[in-house]
């Protein structure tokens, strides 16, 4: 069997979807790796340390793509720089492994089965105690958390911890985090590391105790309705919710140094968390890093990818920021792909177990046919959407 690692072309796109230390367990396995020439360097992993791994280095891509039997990539295919789909590069009955966002950008799903290929997402992963080792999403969630709050720092024109120096005392940085997920869980943790104060607000009540593990506050929300969805995300909530959410946070908005929001729904533009009325009454000086930008934004200010000044108040909508760690990103991506190819190899061979649960969430398409319904729903949303 053959498997093969593709060069991410995404501008800004710096990790890899295997490290040579990954491949050298994979060709203990009696498993051929082919890796595009290149593809590590963003990352720091030369062709010769792929080589020594045990992989064989491709200068060809479009052979790299054709004759894999499973490729793995860090990010959705791409229009090349010929015009050509990545998508169309692979062959029939090929198995592409990747984040795809498919709740997202359906029509890749769509793309996908018409090409015959076997697309498993790792967006889709369940979140089962067995899957955790392939849990990508809260491998690279946590790497956002962690350097939003760095970000945040370094905009900030203040200190983080308190001090006691000859000159008087400095008061400590107050940090509120919006989200208590995996992001922000890892943002609580380092913000408490840097000195900080640090409170925290989330929709679901059972994540309480780990905030407070971590040493932050609590912000509780009496919504009286289900918060949390399947695999324990936070569901969307009601208009009527996200009013009475706004109206308890405002205040702690107000009081805070640093603003750190986290909060997005698969597949859907991320719910406003801070309005422009509530960035207008923060301290001049004070910062928000606004984490689900690339789904909109949690706060009304928000300009993806882009710094914005508001009244004193600096909004930072940072892009892809596990990728600008790609060291260790791709360490644990590497990770979560070994553990799920572990699932789909019998005796150096590929099986597809549908019986599987995880490769059953997971695979999204198949056979030349969408096999998620969440997915096929979404495809019939964009064609009505298209249509009209």
């Amino acid at each position: 069997m053959r498997l093969a690692v593709a060069r991410e072309i995404e501008v800004g796109e710096r990790r890899v979807a295997l490290i040579p230390d990954t491949v050298a367990r994979l060709v203990k396995k009696g498993i051929e790796v082919w890796v595009e020439a290149g593809a590590g360097e963003s990352s720091f992993f030369t062709d010769t340390d792929y080589e020594t791994a045990g992989a064989k280095i491709v200068t060809d891509t479009d052979a790299l793509w054709h004759e894999a039997d499973v490729l793995l990539k860090v990010g959705i295919p791409k229009e090349r720089e010929d015009g050509r789909l990545e998508v169309d590069l692979l062959r029939e009955g090929a198995v592409l492994i990747s984040f795809l966002n498919p709740l997202g950008e359906p029509a890749i799903a769509q793309r996908l089965a018409q090409r015959q290929v076997t697309a498993l997402s790792m967006e889709m992963i369940p979140r089962t105690t067995r899957a955790q080792s392939m849990d990508a999403l809260s491998s690279q969630a946590s790497i956002a958390g962690y350097k939003a709050v760095l970000i945040a720092a370094a905009a900030l024109p203040k200190y983080f911890p308190m001090l006691t120096t000859a000159a008087g005392t400095i008061a400590p940085a107050k940090v509120f985090i919006m989200g208590a997920g995996v992001a922000g869980l890892q943002a609580i943790a380092t913000a408490r590391r840097l000195g900080a104060v640090v409170e925290a607000f989330d929709i679901r009540p059972a994540v309480k105790e780990e905030v407070q593990s971590l040493g932050a506050k609590f912000v509780e929300v009496q919504l009286n309705e289900d918060t949390v969805a399947d695999g324990g995300y936070a569901k969307e909530v009601s208009e009527a919710a996200k009013q009475r959410t706004q109206e308890v946070v405002a205040e702690h908005i107000k009081q805070s140094d640093v603003v750190i929001t986290t909060a997005q729904v698969p597949g859907k533009k991320a719910p406003i968390l801070v309005t422009e009325e509530m960035v207008a009454q923060m301290k001049p000086g004070s910062v928000v890093v606004d984490i689900a930008a690339e789904q909109g934004g949690n706060c009304a200010c928000t300009k993806p990818g882009k710094d914005v000044q508001y009244n004193g108040v600096t909004i930072i909508g940072p892009i892809n920021l596990p990728s600008s760690m790609p060291v260790h990103a791709s360490q644990l991506y590497a990770k979560n792909l070994f553990s799920l190819v572990q699932l789909l190899i019998k005796d150096s061979n590929l099986d597809v177990n549908f019986a599987d649960d995880i490769v059953s969430a997971a695979c999204i398409t198949h056979a030349g046919e969408i096999r998620n319904q969440r997915v096929k729903e979404a495809l019939a949303t964009l064609s009505s959407a298209t249509a009209g």
